[in-house]
């Protein structure tokens, strides 16, 4: 069997002219350099020749730590090639995580993107008995003496310059490979314990490949994608693979920051994304709406109203929309819904696929009925992505999908989730034990979240099995469903529940603190600083009110009972927050452990 992945170039650059891209690369402001197949074929094969060259042999790892960058696919593709294994290290990485990464992973090469990164690789390599090279992919100038690194310019002239006899041992290793081998190491971004390597074989990649070219019929290469999310994260990582088995041109965004701005530029069809993206999307289109003339609010209402029933009664159902209703969409669409989609840049939706973390349902059926089509789905590092996924039809709101052909899921102890299938890992590399904990004695992988299928036989997830916890009434709550109900809010930016062995539910607030200030000009509050703000009477019970209308529905245990605000966000840097924005939980409570214990005095 061919793995898709090792012969995907081959494949596309026989398919497709020299002009058609298979990326675009951002070379300034507003302006978009597409690279062609050919012309990702021809630096990934010299990026290949010069990993031999460099002495890496199959099954050697080679790190790559840089943000998004189509140097890193071509620098996969020269793996594969290698029947050599990439590791994806997050950009936001600190060195302490690198250098535990490219140990444990005994990486051989190691690939910086940026100046700080490469200063970073710089100070762990001390430390690294297997490392042989650093390459960077920014044109910097390297530190005097610096012998053991190159930029990757030079790396391509190496590739370039390779003999005869390299290019037919790479030939050779690519003609060698097999499903078994390794396509990649993917370490989890360890909201507990450190991070370990879940090792991705190709057999895994043909299998998703294949699963998902059945089931998402609607995407093709007319589609435009924009990688967003870190390519060191399964989703985007599986999700740009695809997107490149399929033809679809998909526009690499080096800096997450300006992502707003990106998607007005490009106007992707199709993204992948996090929950967190939609809800502030969500907030700034409520906020919008909420400072129009009364007359152009009650026309917004009309219309989500016609677009619920729709696109959620009829559509979802696969039900024949009847003419009159259908005529009236057409009109909000063009003058309601088509102006909110141009001013996010997803006027050309196709799907959006959204993991990671619970999205609030009411915020899923906000976009579906404007005619943004978001696709929850489920999936882990372990799982080579997705488990589950909305269909296309009859889906459920709540649900986090239907799970994918092939694949075997069941609800086993404390309702946790266990899957089993041609999708799940190999296990974790070089730590047997942690491998066999993952699994149960049956082989059915221990997803560590809890679930059930409802009536309908979708998947529904509860919570994360280390996040549940239990109050000293002996109550269980599930952090995570309470904290996404609360992040629909305009005016609450982040949310950590706290509640474990103690007598109710408290809450660390982070506000949108942009909002909140707004709101006190409008209440005309004086305040000197920020703190001063957040401990005004007024603010206090503003964020009261929203938590308690927030919490409509929940149980009296389940509901917050007291919460502080805080006047800074939790962040990556302070390990507070995971790579992938989920909350870490043990070093907040640490943290804030003084705010903590307050609530509770």
């Amino acid at each position: 069997m061919v793995n898709v992945l090792t012969s995907l170039l081959q494949r596309q650059t026989a398919k497709y002219d020299a002009d058609r891209p298979a990326l675009w690369q951002r070379t300034g402001t507003d302006c978009w350099e597409p690279v062609t197949w050919h012309q990702f074929s021809d630096r990934a094969a010299r990026v290949a020749c010069a990993l031999e060259i460099l002495g890496v042999k199959p099954e050697d790892r080679v790190a790559i730590f840089a943000p998004n960058d189509p140097k890193t696919l071509y620098t996969d593709m020269g793996c594969f090639a290698n029947r050599a294994v990439p590791v994806s290290i997050y950009a936001t990485s600190s060195p302490e995580q690198v250098e535990y990464i490219a140990r444990d992973s005994q990486a051989r090469v190691l690939f910086a993107g940026t100046r700080e990164q490469y200063e970073i690789c710089r100070q762990v390599a001390f430390n690294l008995p297997d490392l042989r090279q650093i390459v960077v992919f920014d044109d910097i100038e390297l530190a005097p003496g610096d012998t053991t690194t190159m930029l990757f310019d030079s790396l391509l002239k190496l590739g370039e310059s390779a003999t005869e006899a390299c290019r037919k041992e790479v030939a050779a290793r690519t003609a060698a490979a097999t499903p078994d081998d390794i396509a990649t190491l993917l370490y989890t971004s360890g909201t507990t314990g450190e991070p370990k390597g879940a090792i991705l074989t190709h057999s895994n990649f043909n299998a998703c490949m294949d699963v998902h070219h059945r089931v998402l019929t609607s995407i093709s290469d007319a589609d435009t994608s924009l990688c967003f999310l870190p390519l060191s994260h399964i989703f985007e990582k599986a999700w740009t693979y695809l997107c490149l088995d399929t033809g679809i041109q998909v526009y690499i965004n080096r800096d997450p920051h300006i992502i707003v701005d990106t998607i007005r530029e490009v106007k992707p069809t199709c993204m992948c994304s996090v929950p967190r993206f939609w809800e502030k999307a969500y907030t700034a289109i409520q906020e919008k709406m909420a400072a129009m003339p009364r007359l152009q609010r009650a026309l917004c209402r009309r219309a989500l109203k016609i677009g619920s029933r729709r696109n959620l009664h009829y559509r979802r159902q696969g039900l024949k929309v009847p003419a009159w209703l259908e005529m009236r969409y057409r009109f909000y669409d063009k003058h309601v819904f088509t102006m909110v989609r141009k001013a996010m840049g997803i006027n050309r939706g196709n799907i959006f696929p959204t993991a990671g973390a619970p999205l609030s349902a009411s915020i899923v059926e906000f976009f579906r009925s404007i005619g943004v089509d978001i696709v929850i789905g489920y999936g882990l590092s372990e799982t080579t992505a997705t488990v589950s996924f909305y269909p296309y039809t009859g889906y459920q709101i709540g649900s986090i999908g239907q799970v994918l052909p092939g694949l075997e899921v069941k609800i086993g102890a404390e309702n946790e989730i266990l899957v089993k299938g041609p999708t799940v890992m190999r296990g974790y590399f070089n730590k047997p034990a942690e491998t066999a904990e993952a699994f149960t004695d049956d082989g059915w992988l221990r997803t560590g979240d809890a679930g059930c299928f409802d009536e309908k036989g979708q998947l529904v997830l509860t919570d994360r099995l280390k996040d549940l916890f239990k109050t000293s009434n002996g109550k269980y709550i599930a952090p995570q469903a309470i904290e996404s109900r609360l992040g629909e809010d305009k005016y609450i930016d982040q949310v950590a529940v706290i509640g474990d062995k103690r007598k109710y539910v408290t809450a660390i607030i982070v506000p949108a603190i942009e909002a909140i200030k707004e709101y006190a000009r409008r209440k005309q509050i004086q305040y000197r600083s920020l703190e001063e703000l957040l401990k005004n009477s007024q603010i206090i019970e503003l964020i009261s009110q929203r938590i308690e209308a927030l919490q409509k529905g929940l149980a009296s245990f389940e509901k917050i009972k007291k919460f502080t605000l805080l006047p800074r966000e939790f962040t990556m840097e302070n390990g507070e927050l995971t790579n992938t924005l989920k909350i870490r939980r043990p070093v907040i409570n640490r943290h804030y452990a003084s705010v903590i214990e307050a609530m509770y005095a």
